[in-house]
């Protein structure tokens, strides 16, 4: 599933994560989450993939997982042709420093002891990038690029709106001018105007820094309006891939047309993709140990659009 054109600045390739679950004689496991499950896909620079999906589809796991928050079971990250490696600490700092994240909860992210230009400044004293009086510039300049002002320096998280603190939290991401910014949910909490404020904000950083995002969301509406390319998943898997145009014009998966039917349409000239079957609650992503589910095949529908073939996903070989 490749475009072709140039090389993708993050290549994600097989990657696979699960968890084991419960406690059986002797405190073993019993089952086995699967939590995402050989996912594959690139992210060139400039551009904003979305993921999107329900909750608990393995959305925010791959996210974590790019970043070494949350360990790989199988698969590879490459970042600039160089693979990712696996574990923290130390290996990881060169990587976060050109991969940053931002969090749907602003609030829960932030230290609320910690006054807001040092939550901003923190990333750059530790990659020792700036101090003293040369730290309070660069974050009185990063308050004024996301639309705050640097009297909001001295202020704690508690006596910001929410929209304020998401303006922090991108600060605080973009401090390191990263080349790539994972957003995890980053506007879902916010209500409709602020929603869209910070969303052109975010479309503004990425054209002035040629940023990469990895959006990942379960809101279409947001997601057709920041998207370049969008990829669906179901059950820990990528069921669809492919433009913005094409997935929503031409959603070739059931699961995409259920997801597309569900979003709100207010111009009636405006056609809705065919309803797909009414589905129940997705699944439970629990297997028995030792389960393998068969590698999913893709179809090519379109340029650089492409659907998986059934069987669906985590069926057994």
């Amino acid at each position: 599933m490749r475009r072709g054109d140039g090389d993708p600045l993050i290549e994600v390739e097989h990657l696979t994560v699960r968890y084991d679950v419960g406690k059986g004689v002797f405190g073993r496991p019993t089952g086995r989450v699967h939590a995402v499950e050989d996912v594959s896909f690139e992210l060139w620079s400039g551009e904003t993939l979305a993921l999107v999906g329900e909750s608990g589809c393995g959305k925010s796991t791959i996210g974590k997982t790019l970043l070494g928050l949350v360990p790989a079971a199988r698969g590879e990250v490459r970042f600039e042709g160089e693979r990712v490696p696996r574990g923290g600490g130390r290996a990881l700092k060169p990587v976060r420093r050109n991969m940053q994240m931002i969090f749907q909860d602003a609030f829960a992210s932030l230290n609320p002891r910690m006054r807001v230009g040092d939550a901003i400044g923190e990333p750059l004293v530790i990659h020792d990038v700036a101090g003293g009086a040369e730290l309070r510039r660069r974050v009185d300049g990063l308050l004024e690029r996301v639309g705050l002002e640097p009297a909001h320096y001295q202020r704690f998280p508690h006596e910001l709106s929410g929209g304020q603190r998401q303006r922090v939290c991108i600060a605080r991401a973009i401090a390191l001018e990263p080349r790539a910014v994972i957003a995890d949910e980053a506007v879902s909490a916010l209500d409709v105007t602020v929603k869209a404020r910070v969303l052109n904000l975010l479309m503004d950083l990425q054209r002035d820094m040629g940023l990469a995002y990895l959006f990942i969301s379960h809101d279409m509406a947001v997601v057709e309006r920041i998207s370049h390319r969008v990829a669906v998943m179901y059950l820990g898997c990528i069921v669809e891939i492919g433009s913005r145009r094409a997935v929503f014009e031409n959603p070739a998966h059931p699961y995409t047309r259920k997801l597309l039917s569900a979003v709100p349409v207010p111009d009636p000239a405006r056609k809705k993709p065919p309803e797909a079957k009414a589905a129940e609650d997705l699944p439970s992503p629990i297997r028995p140990l030792g389960f393998e589910p068969r590698p999913l095949e893709y179809e090519k529908v379109g340029d650089d659009h492409f659907v998986a073939r059934e069987p669906g996903p985590n069926h057994g070989s």
